[in-house]
């Protein structure tokens, strides 16, 4: 009983953490400090990012190899990005973020995904906008691990469902900050022109994410799932 409801109160923080207290700190920080303040709420969301990884994964001896992973799976992120610069909206960054939280769950997702965003800005600029994909990139690996995370067989319709609306919504909530940077208001009209200015760029990373999971999704969960079963890590 003690442990159903420490799980449960683990699961409130996390969801907490990730749902509520980012998304706040983002719309509070454009309200307060409007575009001067971006690095520290940028170094704030990744802070955030990390603490419901810290919470679901105990540390130990297998803590140094859970971090090893997050390392390793971010740098792949980045550089696939890197690689894929040429072609505006192409990148495998969502669908990295997407394989990594259906192996090694929700929390672990949203981490990786979050990194990709402040460390891949370090080559292609670091700006106001940064701390909005590291929140939008790491829900949308958190939302897959959540879906995913312990299946033993994974849905190539729903996978394919998956990456497409990953772009969707990575504009949509990209399209808010575009919004507010303007002058720190929201407004419907100046929010709705901003997506169906951003419609070409949506409809190609949609496709590229559905173009990388298909690619990607067997080779990356084969040796992820390995490397969990022989160190027992990631709850493997």
């Amino acid at each position: 009983m003690k442990k159903m409801d420490s799980d449960k109160l683990k699961k409130c923080l996390i969801g907490g953490v990730l749902l509520l207290l980012i998304p706040l700190v983002l719309v509070l920080g454009v309200w307060l400090f409007a575009d001067s303040q971006y690095l520290i709420l940028s170094m704030l969301v990744a802070v955030l990012s990390c603490v419901p990884f810290l919470i679901r994964f105990e540390r130990g001896k297998s803590g140094a190899r859970e971090l090893a992973v997050i390392a390793v799976m971010t740098a792949f992120s980045v550089i696939g990005r890197l690689i894929f610069a040429p072609i505006p909206g192409f990148k495998p960054v969502s669908a990295i973020t997407v394989i990594t939280g259906i192996a090694l769950g929700p929390e672990a997702g949203f981490l990786i995904g979050s990194l990709s965003a402040i460390v891949s800005n370090v080559f292609f600029g670091q700006g106001p906008w940064t701390p909005f994909q590291m929140f939008v990139w790491g829900l949308i690996g958190f939302l897959a691990g959540a879906i995913f995370y312990r299946r033993q067989k994974i849905n190539r319709l729903l996978l394919i469902l998956i990456g497409a609306l990953s772009g969707v919504l990575f504009s949509l909530i990209m399209s808010i900050w575009t919004t507010l940077s303007l002058d720190g208001t929201f407004l419907w009209t100046r929010y709705l022109a901003s997506i169906v200015s951003s419609l070409p760029v949506m409809l190609v990373y949609a496709v590229s994410n559905v173009v990388f999971l298909l690619i990607l999704t067997n080779p990356f969960l084969e040796k992820l799932n390995r490397i969990k079963k022989k160190y027992g890590i990631f709850g493997g």
